[in-house]
């Protein structure tokens, strides 16, 4: 292809592995590489606007042409820690849910569990910028990303989504995959998946560019996000998209 492929992704500490080898390959050279909210991806890739995108798994289906194009993505297999549902109050008592705003995979993984494993109707709210403060009494709410790992702490219930999700299913779940929405060059997709597993060997020099204090970044990277999209993703994947 002549020009640059513009390829897409967020901002979040779990895709820092990934972008790790994309940035530090001659890859770079070749795209175009830019960040958004995971819920503007999705529109980015449907305007044709953006070539390639970390994109969240919810949004396939409403993109023309949509194939995944390589073996890693975000994905967990139990304990994600990183999208959950905060609350102030048991499960049982929860009225009503605010909906993060950045992402519809996680938006829609929590109504399913919400309707299916805790069989809960609740009322769902959008939510502001600072809808974390409005969590407060019966009013919970899905914090995903960075914010929800800062947030651990100070709620006294946190109902992890990818746990509820195993615990449901039996399957690992998967959040986000590399889609394209046509067909890329073959050299290109056997290059960009090399430069995605370059990250998963450089965590320490990953971890040590990105200063957390609120969770063990090597305990998130190692234990809680997996990358590798095997077959046990893929099948968690098909189930949730059979779902929706």
């Amino acid at each position: 292809m002549a020009s640059k492929i513009k390829v897409a992704a967020v901002s979040y500490l779990n895709t820092k592995p990934l972008l790790y080898g994309i940035e530090k390959s001659s890859l770079i050279n070749e795209i175009e590489l830019v960040v958004d909210y995971p819920s503007g991806l999705a529109k980015s890739l449907q305007d044709g606007t953006i070539d390639l995108a970390l994109l969240p798994v919810a949004a396939i289906p409403s993109v023309p042409g949509a194939r995944i194009v390589s073996d890693y993505g975000i994905a967990a297999d139990g304990n994600v820690v990183s999208v959950a549902i905060f609350s102030q109050v048991p499960m049982e008592q929860i009225t009503s849910v605010y909906l993060d705003y950045q992402s519809r995979t996680s938006v829609r993984l929590a109504q399913l569990l919400l309707e299916h494993y805790w069989k809960k109707e609740v009322a769902y709210k959008p939510a502001s910028e600072h809808f974390i403060e409005y969590i407060n009494g019966t009013s919970a709410a899905v914090i995903i990303g960075d914010r929800a790992l800062q947030q651990l702490h100070n709620f006294p219930y946190v109902y992890d989504l990818s746990a509820a999700w195993k615990e449901y299913t039996g399957l690992d779940f998967v959040f986000a995959a590399w889609v394209a929405n046509k067909e890329l060059p073959g050299d290109f997709i056997q290059k960009f998946n090399e430069a995605n597993s370059v990250g998963i060997g450089h965590l320490p020099e990953i971890i040590s560019e990105n200063p957390f204090p609120w969770y063990d970044l090597r305990t998130y990277y190692t234990e809680n996000i997996k990358y590798l999209i095997d077959d046990e993703k893929k099948a968690g994947l098909n189930r949730f998209l059979s779902l929706l």
